[in-house]
């Protein structure tokens, strides 16, 4: 690293306890906070994307967040507010997405980046004391932020998520991958419907590695879907892509507007809960979708 004394992120990152890295950077920050002035401060605000507020009618879309959340009540996913502080490392292990795309903080936190995994620690938490009945469902609206390069004019560096998941075990024959997906889109149609007033929906499943039978797994949840509800679009896409984020199917939700054909959900099986638990029968399902841009499209603010 550039203009980095040798060997120093050697000894921050492997030399230095989690407590004496911690205790170190307080230090480091307690002492950089003496010099600034408030001149500067507000410099350093206006050049710091991070911490804008954002562009957003604040009511309305808190209005349409209940409206959300109630709905997936309805469908049997508990409400949970999360803290905006995730666990260190929860994207970067889990995921893995990389740390440098994470706003890493003190105390072994990290800012929210992706609720799904906070969920995942807290199913296992739950599991591990003996607290969680199967299957396990959650749900949030959450605001995200997340450090990449932005690259399309409507994103910004924090956004508010709509997050869906269900934990549980195997129970064989794919029986939890079918269930559980069926749940996940039907709450999802009814909510897109519903809330958002959008017609044409479609569902996409991709073929993912890190199932013992791909096909078996896709051709099982396919069937189910169709007997489940026979009204919803979906379609498969059999090429797998290099993937190495979801396990076994990978769902993308498309809806059009105005003649335009936008992906505006995402989700699928992940191994978070097996790692958290050493347990390959854990299963996890994560959905995920976005409450502020549905919302700017339904005020035809995009």
């Amino acid at each position: 690293m550039k203009g980095v004394t040798p060997h120093l992120v050697e000894l921050l990152a492997e030399r230095l306890s989690g407590s004496e890295l911690n205790s170190l950077l307080l230090e480091v920050f307690g002492k950089r906070g003496k010099n600034i002035s408030p001149a500067l401060l507000l410099r350093q605000y206006r050049a710091n994307r991070f911490v804008h507020p954002a562009d957003t009618d604040m009511i309305g879309l808190l209005m349409t967040e209940l409206r959300i959340l109630q709905l997936l009540r309805d469908h049997h996913f508990q409400p949970l507010e999360l803290s905006p502080a995730a666990q260190w490392g929860s994207c970067s292990l889990l995921g893995p997405v990389d740390q440098k795309k994470i706003i890493s903080a003190t105390r072994n936190t990290e800012i929210m980046a992706d609720a799904t995994n906070s969920f995942a620690l807290h199913i296992a938490d739950l599991k591990k004391s003996g607290k969680g009945e199967d299957p396990l469902r959650f749900c949030t609206i959450h605001r995200h932020i997340r450090a990449q390069e932005l690259k399309e004019r409507h994103h910004t560096a924090h956004f508010a998520i709509g997050c869906l998941v269900t934990g549980g075990r195997d129970t064989g024959n794919f029986r939890f991958e079918s269930t559980h997906l069926g749940e996940h889109f039907q709450a999802l149609d009814h909510l897109f419907r519903e809330v958002f007033g959008i017609e044409k929906i479609r569902f996409k499943l991709q073929k993912r590695e890190g199932y013992p039978d791909n096909d078996l797994l896709l051709e099982r949840v396919m069937g189910h879907l169709q007997k489940y509800n026979s009204s919803l679009a979906i379609t498969r896409e059999d090429p797998p892509a290099a993937n190495n984020y979801y396990k076994g199917i990978q769902f993308k939700m498309i809806i059009e507007v105005n003649d335009r054909e936008i992906e505006i959900a995402d989700g699928g099986f992940v191994d978070w809960t097996q790692q958290l638990l050493e347990n390959k029968k854990e299963r996890l399902l994560i959905s995920g979708f976005g409450v502020g841009m549905l919302y700017k499209i339904q005020n035809s603010l995009v």
